[in-house]
């Protein structure tokens, strides 16, 4: 095994010289779950899009766009994925297209164009190969020409479906034993069906589902399940196995000649991720990131890494051992096995920190830069929302907020009940007994479909917050409670987004759940809503295989976050004239607002304070507020939205 893995490491590139650029290229991938990006805290699930940087140089920068349960379909037609995509898309760049997992769902046949409304029932996700499957590849294709960019298809990595020491025709992607079709019929194979689209349109091909069966046979099924693959299933790769097909993705764009002279080709020393940024942080919060090290070829052939870190950053092997300055790792035969170890930092004091983790055996010697950005916050009212889902889905609020009320796609609420009377248990802490109620909810038809391993993007359950108009909304706390009532398939993934799941955080996911048993859930965010800016929490519940009367149960659903006076209120300006706003003798007088606008008078924690309409276009007189103090006036209208702040004295 380690031979075999030494010599897919060590495979030799091309070599071609730098090609002078004036501008990064963007490198963007579209797929599905086993292409996407994972929380490394929430999750063992490593998408081979989130591995793939370590293999370019710094003038290439992937930006990893695959989305959970998406099809070549479903990632064309909903709002957040493909229409933001283009939007990003620039001349120069290129665009990695990956589907064909969720195009299978119902067996090779097309599941129609409308999510709410699929054909008999069917997932609205799935495409026939020979035809809508073909003809969204072709659009992706067509759609990134047309913005000066250069399409790429790849083919789907295998799932570990094995048959002796085969992968099955199932795992290449190819139906066709479904219907009885002999190993030369393609009408059912979707990597067949992609390599006849790449043909037609002139687009080059990363066959990784050849490439993908060619090292999983390799390692046999029981090392695959036990190193490649997560437990939940056979078809998410580990960050072994996401490290593995970037790797290999990434070798054949060398063999192709397909941004060949910006591929990493050090075989000795590979980090990922290359530039290790923790992001935002509240004061007072520890972060822990997980970094990958694989090294080959390494002189002398035996002997040890160090790996330390700047004053300010701490390191350990593993998230439960005691975090250092510095650890070592042994390595023999030239070769360092593939490696997970942990980087935790904190700070009582805003601002922004940076560090470099250094790796050395003395002779070959690698720094990844590490920075993160902490933020104080001091002063402003406490807001929070809270959903006990006990007898009802009423929020109560504490502060200056706007709520949105519970909202259901493809999922209602079936009671409100205590998953099990007798038996249910609670995470320690909770303060909750067995008779405690929760918020029992079905999808809609009230039967869960076969084949789910991953959300469905049109099936959830939301809860959103908003900022009031002249605050800032700092969220620090998501939390809820979850479990499954029935048995012990449930399964979910919690995500949080202000951008209407355009870019989506992970708050906390379960790959497995025991029936009639409540997990917290509990995550830090740092968000900041501005003047209306919304968050949206949304619950994507699936079963793992075919059932009724099965339950996802939720519990104490809570945002909290700090409101401030917002310091740089968004402001567009009237396309005809300056609005001008003046305070006199208890009067508010605004010249130059547009016809039929409308002004909101807000203090500095948000509360409406007066609103009214206007009607003239010259000159609008309203009461002015009663008490000494600094206000913000909201002025709306079809030309746009002004915000000023003006004192009463």
């Amino acid at each position: 095994m380690k031979t075999l893995l030494t010599k897919l490491f060590t495979i030799t590139f091309l070599f071609c010289s730098i090609i002078a650029s004036n501008a990064q290229i963007t490198l963007h991938t579209i797929g599905d779950s086993t292409m996407a990006t994972y929380d490394e805290n929430t999750s063992d699930i490593r998408g081979w899009g989130m591995m793939f940087q370590q293999f370019f140089s710094s003038d290439v920068k992937v930006n990893n766009r695959a989305k959970n349960g998406a099809s070549s379909k479903s990632f064309y037609m909903e709002a957040p994925y493909w229409t933001t995509v283009k939007q990003q898309i620039k001349t120069g760049d290129y665009v990695i297209i990956q589907f064909a997992h969720n195009d299978e769902k119902n067996g090779g046949l097309d599941g129609g164009t409308d999510a709410a409304n699929p054909i008999n029932g069917t997932d609205y996700r799935g495409t026939n190969p020979q035809t809508t499957y073909k003809e969204y590849l072709r659009k992706y294709i067509d759609e990134t020409r047309a913005l000066g960019a250069t399409p790429i298809l790849a083919t789907s990595l295998c799932r570990k479906y094995f048959s002796g020491g085969t992968i099955t025709r199932k795992g290449l992607h190819d139906l066709g034993p479904d219907f009885s079709l002999p190993a030369t019929d393609h009408t059912y194979d979707y990597a067949y069906a992609m390599l006849e689209v790449s043909v037609e349109k002139g687009v080059k091909l990363i066959d990784l589902t050849t490439l993908t069966k060619n090292l999983v046979e390799s390692y046999g099924d029981a090392a695959s399940t036990a190193q490649l693959y997560v437990s939940a299933d056979s078809t998410h790769p580990t960050a072994l196995l996401g490290t593995l097909t970037a790797r290999l993705c990434a070798q054949e764009m060398v063999k192709q000649n397909i941004l060949a002279s910006y591929i990493n080709t050090s075989t000795d020393v590979l980090i990922n991720p290359t530039n290790c940024d923790f992001g935002d942080a509240y004061t007072g919060q520890t972060l822990t990131k997980e970094i990958t090290i694989t090294g080959f070829d390494l002189v002398p052939a035996a002997g040890a890494f160090s790996l330390s870190v700047s004053s300010g950053f701490l390191i350990a092997l593993n998230k439960t051992d005691t975090f250092t300055s510095s650890i070592n790792m042994n390595y023999a035969s030239g070769s360092l096995a593939f490696t997970k170890f942990y980087i935790s930092t904190t700070q009582s004091v805003g601002g922004t920190k940076s560090g470099t983790l250094t790796v050395t055996n003395g002779t070959v010697t690698k720094t990844i830069p590490l920075t993160v950005n902490f933020i104080q916050l001091t002063g402003g009212t406490e807001v929070s929302v809270l959903w006990p889902l006990i007898t009802n889905n009423t929020p109560i609020l504490q502060g200056p907020a706007t709520i949105f009320d519970q909202s259901y796609s493809n999922m209602y609420v079936s009671n409100y009940a205590a998953p099990n009377g007798t038996a249910t248990v609670w995470p320690s802490g909770s303060g909750y007994d067995t008779t405690r109620k929760t918020q029992r909810n079905l999808l809609t038809g009230d039967a869960w479909p076969a084949g789910d391993i991953d959300e469905v993007s049109t099936r959830y359950i939301q809860f959103g917050i908003k900022a009031n108009a002249g605050t800032e909304l700092n969220i620090d706390l998501i939390s809820l409670y979850v479990g499954g009532a029935g048995g012990s398939g449930m399964r979910c993934r919690i995500s949080y987004s202000k951008d209407d799941f355009t870019t989506t955080f992970v708050a906390g996911e379960f790959q497995s759940m025991t029936s009639n048993t409540m997990n917290a859930v509990s995550k830090i965010p740092v968000i900041k809503l501005i003047d209306g800016e919304t968050l949206k929490l949304r619950v994507y519940p699936w079963y793992s295989s075919a059932a009724t009367g099965k339950t996802i149960c939720l519990a104490d659903v809570k945002i909290h976050g700090v409101a401030l006076p917002a310091s740089n209120l968004t402001t567009n300006q009237f396309s005809k004239k300056k609005v001008i706003l003046m305070e006199e003798d208890g009067f508010i007088k605004i010249k130059n607002t547009p016809l039929n606008s409308k002004i909101s008078i807000y203090d500095l924690v948000g509360r409406q304070l007066i609103k009214s309409s206007i009607t003239n276009d010259d000159l609008s007189i309203i009461d002015s507020p009663k008490t000494k103090g600094i206000y913000i006036s909201k002025i709306e209208s079809k030309e746009g939205t002004e915000t000023i702040k003006f004192l009463v004295k």
